[in-house]
């Protein structure tokens, strides 16, 4: 008789929150295929739990997947944690669970907590409506199409991000969506626990000059549709021109010009620097 795969959730900062029926599960199964075996096997001893171990990360070969599966099929349980969150969301595991549906093994969850979800419930943004958008990829023509498809979707959108990329993705969300308010969470749950509510723009600016520490959830505003939205790119660029008069860096007159308009700052920049290079001419 086969096995059953349980897919348990893990505590994203704080072992308190590690659930009753999450340990139970843990210390019954007869092995757990870990993302980390050396960062799980902090948890399991702070837990008293003796289950062996076997790494099971996103680099893992087919063939260890397949020994996972043929020894849940064999009769065995097993249990698939990650470093931190629930299994599967953005984290090894996705696969494991098709597999084991595809060949008629139980699959059942554990629930615990999950870094978006928590950063979501305390962001301030809407949440009637929210998409997981989690890691942009790595490539810029993947990301740039990723961005290009979300960018007009009304409801909140959710990502993660690792410290030494944190600069680039708020630099690429803010030209791909321009300048919406924002919500960056960090080090949920643990001791140094913050939640930065700001705008794209002035997250990028902040993070140029201050180095990021620890893992990142950025909450961004879905896409306005308002009635700034008749605005023209024109009317945009003679609103910067208006405040570049008045002393504004043209760079932050273009910045707040765009505010509320479905225009990025790049758009209304480059215009604005049309109009100029047309007074130019006139003069």
């Amino acid at each position: 008789m086969a096995g059953k795969l349980y897919v348990v959730g893990t505590p994203i900062g704080n072992l308190s929150d590690m659930s009753p029926r999450g340990i139970s599960t843990l210390a019954k199964v007869d092995f757990i295929a870990a993302e980390d075996t050396r960062v799980s096997a902090k948890l399991l001893k702070h837990f008293n739990i003796s289950a062996p171990m076997i790494s099971y990360h996103k680099f893992s070969t087919e063939q260890r997947e397949q020994d996972i599966i043929d020894r849940i099929a064999a009769g065995e349980s097993c249990a698939v944690i990650t470093d931190a969150g629930m299994p599967c969301i953005s984290d090894p595991g996705e696969q494991l669970v098709k597999q084991c549906r595809d060949r008629g093994i139980e699959v059942e969850a554990v629930p615990g907590p999950s870094a978006a979800v928590t950063a979501l419930s305390i962001s301030g943004m809407d949440t009637a409506r929210f998409s997981f958008e989690g890691f942009l990829s790595v490539t810029k023509k993947q990301r740039d199409k990723h961005l290009a498809e979300i960018k007009d979707m009304p409801h909140t959108l959710i990502f993660y991000e690792a410290p030494h990329k944190l600069k680039n993705t708020l630099h690429d969300l803010y030209d791909a969506l321009g300048d919406r308010p924002a919500a960056l969470c960090r080090e949920l749950t643990k001791l140094h626990e913050e939640v930065i509510r700001s705008s794209l723009s002035q997250l990028a600016e902040y993070y140029d000059i201050n180095t990021p520490r620890g893992e990142y959830v950025i909450i961004v505003e879905g896409k306005r549709h308002t009635e700034q939205s008749d605005i023209t790119l024109n009317t945009a660029a003679q609103n910067a021109a208006r405040l570049v008069s008045e002393g504004i860096k043209p760079s932050d007159a273009c910045r707040q010009a765009a505010e509320g308009t479905p225009f990025k700052r790049s758009e209304v920049y480059k215009e604005y620097l049309s109009l100029n290079g047309q007074a130019n001419k006139e003069e």
